[in-house]
């Protein structure tokens, strides 16, 4: 007779087969990181190393003038251009009224870049009339005829060939995309999309050419860049004379490499420059900040992780320990997936990515609270299955949580530009780094310590065996926080409104970023050191002034715009520590977040929270997305009229800190909800005040506790580091308090009236009043709480 091996051993060998399978993905994932850390270094930005400027200067053509507004839209093309290139974080800004200054961080090809920027694109199509007859008149340029706009270009081959005048430019292009065509064997071509005007117009030039026989001349299209044509294909025997090539795209063949095809295809794609341009110079620059600000920086970034750790593993000894572990191994796979993208480090993205392995605490603390929850249901608890069943039941939340957030870094990548767009890149590594870091490396070597016989024998040194002093301090009094949620409603209205107020009482210090300023350039006798040039200037009154070393000891200075006497205090300023100072350069600039990137920008983060409000929408109902959504705008509200009554800048660094805020915000309101959702489950008949007040109980120890790693963090970076990363620590400060905050108070108070609206259930509420808050068993009149586990941990 066969035997049935016992469900106990059937059970054991499946974990242990689970726990082998993720030990070796851990491996695999921290060995390529390790190998991709060695190998490829992570780029710094302008403000840690500095770069490559490229001075550019528009020109006047016989039908535009190189003004201030041709100016201003050919920054915007090159912005376009440049984050085609690849290159993060660049600084484009308008000088004067016709020059453009372009600042790249970590260019490998300065000189290739140049040639890229300076390319004016101007896509044309053309009929062909047939060979010149005159082969001397085709030049480098394009010669023009005396009647229509006809002109004589010479082909691939050198044959010259008499155009008509343009039938499509680049305005008619909607995008290219550079393809190897393998099946064809055309090597690497460029596929140009056209919009629906010029779809029209393209089948109408083929279709004329298809009315010649082929090998005629006639028979070909001409496609011209920046008057030189790089491709003149002949019109497909198949295509019918009149009818043309529908479909509204076309491919350019040639003997392109991988290179060039992209090259040509980001430049179609990018549009043309509205005005030729020049590169007039291209130098070297230093970091915009100093070795003291980045060292303070590093520093306060050091102290700020190792107290995060530190009450981590004083709140949850043991699992405390192994989830700092697992920390680090997050730092270690963020660092080289940046690494492997090709990102670009700034300062705000450095504190940034220390800020999140305070908030990547935040997965580990669900899954240890729910542990805690766990472990005190059970008669016989064994740690082990705790924490198995802490991971199962704190998946939902986690993984609800950070797909809102990827759809908000993936909409601000491929919508946005600028720094929206490297945030994007930044946020979303973040948020799967801290997936795999908590899902897998922590579940290894929690799960791994926990079946240690010695661990078993004290279970007391996991710190997941207790429920803590917050959830016992709860458990304790069991406070009906939700009994009239319009209280909670009108205060949060009233701070929201008073805050806003200063939006329009003082109105936004907008920083040079969004207004621009003015540009000054020394030449001084005696090499001044920049850090000690920022500290005269900061003496002098200018404190956000941007100060970089340039070219062969030549000093910038960037900041607001001045008056004459101001200008002249900054000269005084630096001649007092370079001897005779000359002035290079005095000029205008325009502002580095132009308008469009602005607008991009907005839609991007309107897009974002649309697609979150249609997720949570889907996965829990449309009264919890409206809510969560609503405390959102609410902290964003506060967050930028706290700065607007304190008079802070809003720039670059405040719009990194506003965009990790509204990732945290939401992130809380998904893990409430994720747990009313359960309880709802769980108890339908209950009144839904009473489990969402449950809920809020259940998560507080969590909130507390996460809030706590970020703010330890954050505090580090406002006291010890420079003056440059103090409003960026300030503001995540004031967003992470407000979020908090808003994730109790104001989205579930909605959330309550919205659910009694649509159900009608106010009056119950408010007969149940205090009495809600605890049931009675039937015999005896002890409370016990209201939720299933938080019965059985009473008992």
């Amino acid at each position: 007779m066969k035997r049935s091996r016992p469900p106990s051993r059937t059970r054991s060998r499946s974990r242990s087969r689970s726990l082998n399978v993720r030990a070796l993905l851990a491996l695999a994932v921290l060995a390529a990181s390790v190998a991709i850390a060695l190998t490829m270094p992570v780029r710094l930005g302008l403000d840690l190393r500095g770069g490559t400027q490229i001075v550019l200067e528009t020109k006047s053509t016989e039908t535009t003038k190189a003004d201030r507004e041709a100016t201003d839209r050919t920054v915007e093309v090159l912005r376009g251009r440049i984050d085609a290139l690849g290159v993060a974080e660049p600084t484009i800004v308008r000088s004067g009224e016709n020059r453009v200054v372009v600042e790249l961080p970590g260019v490998q090809d300065p000189k290739k870049a140049a040639d890229v920027l300076g390319r004016t694109a101007q896509l044309t199509v053309h009929s062909v009339l047939g060979p010149a007859e005159n082969p001397a008149d085709a030049g480098e340029g394009d010669t023009e005829a005396a009647n229509d706009g006809e002109r004589v270009l010479p082909d691939e081959s050198g044959q010259s060939l008499r155009l008509k005048a343009a039938t499509l430019t680049g305005q008619d292009v909607k995008g290219a995309d550079a393809r190897f065509d393998q099946q064809n064997g055309a090597g690497w071509t460029v596929t140009v999309d056209f919009k629906d005007s010029g779809s029209d117009r393209w089948a109408q030039v083929t279709g004329e050419a298809a009315c010649n026989p082929a090998g005629d001349p006639k028979r070909r299209v001409a496609i011209v860049l920046d008057d030189k044509i790089i491709s003149s294909p002949q019109v497909d025997p198949s295509v019918s004379c009149g009818a043309g090539i529908t479909g509204g795209s076309t491919q350019i063949t040639g003997s392109f490499d991988d290179a060039e095809a992209r090259e040509l295809a980001l430049l179609i794609k990018g549009g043309a420059l509205p005005v030729p341009v020049e590169t007039i110079e291209q130098r070297t620059i230093g970091a915009t900040l100093g070795d003291e600000a980045i060292n303070a920086g590093a520093w306060a970034a050091v102290i700020g992780t190792a107290l995060t750790a530190l009450f981590i593993i004083v709140v949850y000894r043991l699992m405390g320990a192994l989830a700092t572990v697992a920390l680090l191994c997050y730092g270690l796979i963020s660092y080289a997936a940046l690494a492997a993208v090709g990102a670009t480090l700034t300062l705000p993205g450095l504190a940034g990515f220390v800020l999140a392995i305070g908030m990547a605490v935040d997965a580990n603390v669900l899954v240890f609270e729910r542990a805690r929850e766990e472990q005190a249901a059970r008669t016989r608890p064994s740690t082990r299955s705790a924490l198995t069943a802490g991971f199962r039941s704190a998946f939902s939340a986690i993984a609800d949580s950070n797909i809102t957030t990827l759809i908000a870094a993936a909409l601000l990548f491929f919508l946005a530009s600028g720094p929206v767009k490297g945030f994007g890149v930044t946020l979303g590594i973040g948020v799967l780094a801290s997936m795999v870091s908590a899902l897998v490396i922590t579940r290894v070597l929690a799960e791994f310590a926990a079946s240690r016989p010695a661990v078993f024998r004290r279970p007391g040194i996991t710190g997941i065996s207790t429920t803590g002093p917050v959830r016992d301090a709860l458990l304790r009094r069991n406070p009906f926080l939700m009994a009239r949620p319009r209280r909670w409603l009108a205060a949060s209205l009233i701070v929201m409104v008073v805050a806003g107020s200063g939006i329009l009482v003082r109105g936004l210090n907008f920083g040079i970023e969004f207004t621009g300023g003015r540009l000054i350039e020394y030449s001084t006798a005696d090499q001044v050191d920049p850090d000690r040039a920022r500290d005269a200037l900061a003496d002098a009154g200018f404190p956000r002034a941007v100060v970089q070393s340039s070219g062969d000891g030549d000093l910038t200075v960037r900041t607001e715009e001045l008056t004459d006497d101001e200008a002249a205090t900054v000269t005084k300023a630096v001649a007092e520590l370079g001897g005779e100072t000359e002035k290079v350069r005095d000029e205008l600039i325009g502002p580095s977040l132009g308008e469009e990137l602005r607008r991009d920008a907005l839609i991007a983060l309107g897009l974002a929270l649309a697609a979150q409000l249609a997720y949570l929408a889907v996965r829990f109902r449309l009264l919890f997305g409206t809510a969560a959504v609503s405390a959102l705008a609410h902290d964003v509200v506060i967050l930028v009229g706290v700065f607007a009554w304190l008079g802070k800048p809003i720039d670059g660094v405040f719009l990194a800190a506003l965009l990790t805020v509204i990732g945290y915000s939401v992130n809380d309101s998904v893990v409430l909800f994720d747990r009313v959702r359960e309880l709802l489950g769980k108890e339908r008949k209950a009144p839904f005040a009473r489990l969402t007040n449950d809920a809020i109980l259940q998560t507080l120890p969590r909130t507390v506790n996460t809030g706590m790693g970020a703010v330890l963090i954050l505090a580090s970076l406002a006291i010890l580091a420079d003056d440059s990363l103090t409003d960026f620590a300030l503001a995540l400060l004031i967003g992470v308090g407000v979020g908090t905050y808003s994730s109790v108070f104001t989205a579930s108070p909605l959330a309550i009236e919205l659910h009694d609206r649509g159900t009608g259930s106010r009056t119950t509420r408010r007969k149940g009043g205090k009495g809600q808050g605890a049931r009675r068993t039937g015999k005896t009149d002890k409370q016990v709480p209201a939720s299933r586990t938080e019965r059985q941990e009473a008992l």
